[in-house]
């Protein structure tokens, strides 16, 4: 082979995952709201290895209560209304707390959008609102699709 010939399989090479659409090894890995729980409040295998990693969930957001707020409230399914007032033993299972670092620009809730943030577990009471979270992705950032 002369060094022409390598040059140009080598471009090959590195233009193949581009071409392809094929996603690097270090791709976002994507959670679903399916694989979230296995039952209850219990956690799957998958979610709780992923714990403190970022993670890609696609879903809806809930309107939020006030038009000034830091969070909001994924939904597997649209929902007209924030679900996020419940107790611990109420906690729905189609629901995940979305938290970024600045105010939120408001989606209408049945635009389909995918959410990238880091993935935590666990129950807490946020003090300033008094809302309770068991999943939350933390430092989100959001597309529409």
């Amino acid at each position: 082979m002369n060094r022409r010939d390598l040059l140009s399989a080598m471009a090959l090479a590195a233009a193949w995952p581009v071409a392809t659409g094929a996603r690097a090894a270090t791709a976002v890995p994507t959670l679903k709201f399916r694989e979230l729980y296995v039952r209850g409040n219990d956690l799957t295998d998958k979610a709780r290895g992923l714990q403190g990693a970022e993670v890609e969930m696609i879903g809806y957001m809930a309107p939020p209560l006030k038009p000034e707020i830091d969070f909001f409230v994924l939904t597997k399914l649209p929902m007209s209304t924030c679900p996020f007032c419940e107790t611990e033993a109420q906690w729905p299972d189609d629901i995940v707390l979305a938290r970024a670092q600045g105010s939120i620009a408001v989606v209408r809730y049945t635009d389909l959008i995918r959410v990238r943030g880091r993935f935590e577990t666990g129950f807490q009471t946020d003090a300033e609102t008094g809302f309770v979270s068991y999943v939350r992705l933390m430092d989100v950032r959001y597309e529409k699709l």
